[in-house]
């Protein structure tokens, strides 16, 4: 036989799309051709599956080898089709049966020597063989990450000849055992509990938790914004299995590993100021998922907001709305998903201390405390749920003992925990993330809410955003407290965390 036929997979975006791995032996001068759009590190596959074929004992064929990776037009990047380009070369020369190559798809680089090196995105293409109703035969290194695919049969190898021993029936590869973990509601976390006094920022923060709303704070230095944004992982549920999969599926794509250990965890990311838009939202030659991407189904915490560039933060709009990330290249084009919490802290003013009593005055005329404030845009602020103020905390009250009774972030996460599942069973999906006539059934309050809810909108002038962000609000506070419907005192609270509308 000449021709050989392999399933392999590519990648595109957090997708894994398959690729048909075809190996032609044909007539003429001695040579070896890769065709299907492969970029550099795929064209340099041939030279590392020739040594691997040469160090492993295999005769590499005086003919004309052809390598055909469809289809055509997508893209091909990296070393992963190293395995199945030798595997091709074996099985069309006959060094290697064929006739279980269709019920596998391979993945995996190869050394000189023939050993099989890790590949980055191991777990979209472990999902995708999992759709497909095939084996995946990949590197042993990457076999953890795969085996969090429930229902595929991952099959890890460490060096080509154990992929050939496989084939020929000589020495099965034994599955790779799967062991998916527990959710880690015990691991040790900042605990809530820790942070003296400001109750009614941790009320915001359990809120923001329970509705999955975006949260800015607003304070003098060392209040604890940062305290108290480092303890929303440890308040909000762990992440179901779909969840986390998406979640591990772009920290695959960006890092190249996954750990297994944290799996169920929810992420917390917390740039530098100095970030680029690249950085934060994602691109690339070759588009690679951001800090929004890898703080999926987490938290995106944004220290010293105003600091940022303001066309980075402004790139953080379409995302906070729709849940994704487009990027788009003169080749490439690559869609990474996005569902972040955003919680941001900045100074009141340059110096910090504007409004704080324990300072001396602050020196900032409001010319710059209005430029300070334009750092951040009127949309991007429009479309944060929750502003807040947080004051600096009395020195009496860090003086005194710890305070035993002080709620723990176990406590709270069990009240936001029912908050959500109350959600799932009512609409499917958090209340951050309703919409059109959604929002209006669900988040719809009864009359005196909404005569309250019209008398704010008119005195602070809310846009239609803000007003139905309101909407969204009211109903989380509601499902915290177990009601059905939002009533006027909710919409009260909900209200008052829209401090910035009251500055306008």
């Amino acid at each position: 036989m000449s021709l050989a036929t392999l399933h392999s997979r590519a990648t595109a975006g957090i997708d894994a799309p398959p690729v048909t791995v075809e190996v032609h032996l044909g007539p003429g001068l001695p040579g070896f051709a890769i065709v299907g759009l492969p970029e550099k590190a795929v064209q340099e596959s041939k030279d590392r599956v020739r040594g691997a074929l040469v160090n492993a004992g295999f005769d590499v064929p005086p003919r004309k080898v052809t390598v055909n990776l469809a289809p055509a037009d997508l893209p091909k990047e990296g070393g992963r089709f190293d395995l199945p380009i030798a595997l091709g070369i074996l099985a069309a020369t006959g060094q290697v049966d064929g006739a279980r190559l269709p019920a596998h798809e391979f993945v995996g680089e190869l050394a000189l020597s023939g050993a099989l090196r890790p590949i980055r995105g191991t777990l979209p293409v472990a999902l995708g063989a999992r759709a497909a109703g095939r084996s995946l035969v990949l590197p042993r290194a990457n076999a953890a990450e795969a085996a969090l695919a429930r229902g595929l049969e991952v099959l890890p190898a460490g060096h080509l000849l154990e992929v050939c021993s496989h084939l020929a029936g000589a020495g099965p590869l034994q599955p790779h055992a799967r062991m998916f973990p527990e959710p880690p509601v015990d691991r040790a976390r900042p605990d809530l509990a820790d942070v003296r006094g400001q109750a009614h920022a941790k009320r915001a923060l359990e809120v923001a938790a329970a509705g999955g709303h975006s949260l800015v704070m607003i304070g003098p230095p060392g209040t604890g914004k940062s305290m108290l944004a480092a303890r929303l992982p440890g308040i909000m549920p762990p992440l179901d299995e779909h969840e986390a999969l998406e979640t591990a599926a772009v920290v695959s794509l960006a890092r190249g590993t996954v750990d297994a250990a944290r799996f169920c965890e929810r992420p917390f990311r917390a740039p530098h100021h100095t970030a680029s838009g690249a950085a934060l939202v994602g691109g690339g030659g070759v588009p690679r998922p951001g800090e929004i991407s890898l703080a999926h189904h987490g938290v995106l915490f944004l220290d010293e907001l105003p600091e940022f560039d303001r066309r980075v933060l402004d790139a953080l709009r379409e995302p906070l709305e729709t849940g994704r990330v487009l990027l788009s290249r003169a080749a490439r084009r690559a869609e990474f998903p996005a569902r972040f919490q955003l919680v941001a802290a900045m100074n009141p003013c340059p110096c910090g201390y504007h409004g704080d009593a324990r300072a001396a005055t602050c020196n900032c005329t409001p010319e710059q405390i209005a430029r300070y404030r334009a750092r951040v845009s009127g949309p991007l602020l429009d479309r944060i749920d929750i502003q807040i103020e947080v004051p600096a905390v009395p020195v009496a009250l860090l003086d005194a003992p710890p305070d035993n009774d002080a709620e723990s972030s176990a406590t709270v996460r069990r009240r936001v925990a029912a908050a959500r599942e109350r959600q799932k069973a009512r609409q499917g999906v958090s209340n951050s993330e309703l919409a059109g006539r959604d929002l209006e059934r669900h988040c719809a309050p009864d009359g005196a809410g909404r005569t309250l809810l019209t008398q704010a909108f008119e005195r602070l002038r809310l846009s239609a955003r803000a007003y139905h962000r309101v909407l969204r609000l009211a109903r989380t506070i509601a499902d915290l407290a177990g009601a059905d419907v939002p009533t006027a005192a909710h919409v009260a609270e909900a209200v008052g965390y829209r401090r910035l509308d009251r500055t306008r």
